[in-house]
């Protein structure tokens, strides 16, 4: 029992075809989650916990799920939906019922504002090119480490 309570993944009780899990922490909070959630119920007719009675959607509050770069966001099943507004969290929710969730992009699902991954509204500021790894001193792996000394050949 511990376990599946303690780990969002397992369900206990059965949830809808779109399982929604809005993120509730601090970053997401900050961005608007709570418009998001208000958002959510309000045009769905559920509370947190709830799922509606077609069957279709659930809606859980969660803990972070690692998005904060593009907060607000919700994972729908397996796939996030980040950089969210009250407006395309309508259409998100809409397309759902249609049965037309958005596509994937390369790297999954793509933030519903339109930017590509985490770039800001300026595209990318820094990492132009791959950087330089530091240099590894010659012989400092001999295939035998003391696990007192494991700092050092950590370059601790």
């Amino acid at each position: 029992y511990e376990v599946a309570s303690f780990y969002t993944m397992f369900n206990r009780t059965k949830v809808g075809k779109y399982f929604i899990q809005l993120c509730g922490t601090t970053p997401c909070m900050i961005c608007g989650s709570e418009d998001i959630s208000k958002t959510i119920q309000n045009h769905l007719g559920i509370k947190n916990g709830e799922t509606t009675k077609d069957g279709l959607f659930t809606l859980l509050e969660v803990e972070c799920l690692g998005a904060c770069a593009n907060a607000p966001m919700i994972q729908l099943n397996d796939d996030y939906y980040e950089c969210l507004t009250p407006k395309t969290t309508i259409e998100l929710l809409e397309a759902c019922k249609a049965g037309k969730t958005p596509a994937m992009g390369k790297w999954g699902s793509l933030p519903m504002n339109g930017q590509v991954s985490c770039e800001g509204p300026l595209g990318k500021t820094s990492l132009f090119e791959e950087p330089v790894p530091p240099k590894v001193k010659e012989g400092r792996f001999n295939g035998e480490v003391d696990p007192s000394s494991v700092k050092e050949h950590m370059s601790y």
